[in-house]
Order: structure tokens, then C-alpha cells, then sequence
């Protein structure tokens, strides 16, 4: 089964949940602005996507650039600023077992197929 990490107002989020539904009526969607994903959540899925915290921030979000942009922050430091902004966390992530794949582009998914 599936797991994606979704948010609705997202055009490239909803594309990557459609991929989804084209190819598998098995999975399960996580509407993470509404229920928010726990540290020990996020650092799973940063293991499976095979990625650092910095790699999943949305860089052209506002509050990036006005409270993160240029500066340092440890591995630990993002996990948390991306927990209390989930804004910044990169749309969607789609979870197959033990592999994650960010889904952006949608096609990116077809490796999880």
C-alpha cells in the first residue's frame, strides 16, 4: 500500500496524487498541513527518500526567504523548521515500503509502480 504525503492547494501535489490514482487504488493520503507528520515521522521519510532536510525545503516559499534563506541550520535544526512550517516540506512524497520518491514531476512516481 501507499502512502502520499499530500497538500490539496498544490498543483504538482495533486498531479503526483493523480499519477497515483491512474496507476493503483491502493494507498492511503496524508493531508500533512492537517495532520502534521511527527519528527521521528520525518526523519523516516528523509531516510527513504534518501535526501538531507535541506533538499526538501521549498526554496520560492516566502518564509524561506525572509526567516531561512542563507542561513545555517544543522540536519536536526531543518527537520524542525520544516515540522513548524510544513509549507517548505517539498509535494508530494509518496511512500512504498522501505523507498520514497518526491513527485515532482508526477512521472518521477513510476519507479514506485
Amino acid at each position: 500500500m501507499l502512502k502520499v504525503y499530500h497538500n490539496p492547494r498544490c498543483k504538482k501535489s495533486r498531479a503526483g496524487l493523480q499519477f497515483v490514482k491512474n496507476k493503483t487504488s491502493e494507498f492511503e493520503v496524508v493531508e500533512y498541513l492537517k495532520n502534521p507528520i511527527t519528527e521521528s515521522e520525518m526523519k523516516a521519510l528523509l531516510m527513504k527518500l534518501n535526501k538531507k532536510p535541506l533538499e526538501m525545503i521549498r526554496t520560492q516559499e516566502a518564509i524561506y526567504k525572509s526567516d531561512f534563506k542563507g542561513k545555517n541550520f544543522t540536519d536536526d535544526e531543518w527537520v524542525k523548521i520544516m515540522l513548524e512550517n510544513p509549507r517548505l516540506i517539498k509535494r508530494p512524497i509518496v511512500v512504498k515500503g522501505n523507498k520514497a520518491i518526491w513527485g515532482d514531476p508526477a512521472e518521477e512516481l513510476a519507479v514506485l509502480f
